[in-house]
């Protein structure tokens, strides 16, 4: 991961269509945070959103609409969601030292 691009999102909705895991159109994109070939971290107006797959590549980029199209093989989507990640932590820990 090597990049990052700020793009101008206010209040657009969020959605991913995936084309036979070999494009994937993204809105509601705010900011590319960081991409290589193999992976994407993308933080949308739902989260932060990790793609990875193999030959991964923008092929469009609207940042007024806060739009991305990508290309290559696509092998997962993780949205990372900070709130239950702490949470789950925590109580297990909890338990653990109890």
């Amino acid at each position: 991961m090597d990049k990052s691009e700020t793009i101008n999102v206010s209040n657009y909705s969020h959605s991913i269509n995936i084309v036979e895991r070999k494009n994937i159109i993204i809105t509601g994109v705010k900011k590319i945070e960081s991409f290589d070939n193999e992976e994407f971290l993308l933080e949308t107006a739902l989260g932060y959103l990790i793609i990875k797959g193999e030959g991964l590549e923008v092929i469009k980029l609207d940042t007024i609409q806060g739009n991305v199209s990508i290309k290559g093989f696509i092998k997962s989507l993780v949205y990372i969601d900070e709130n239950n990640q702490n949470k789950k932590e925590s109580s297990f820990f909890r338990k653990l030292f109890k």
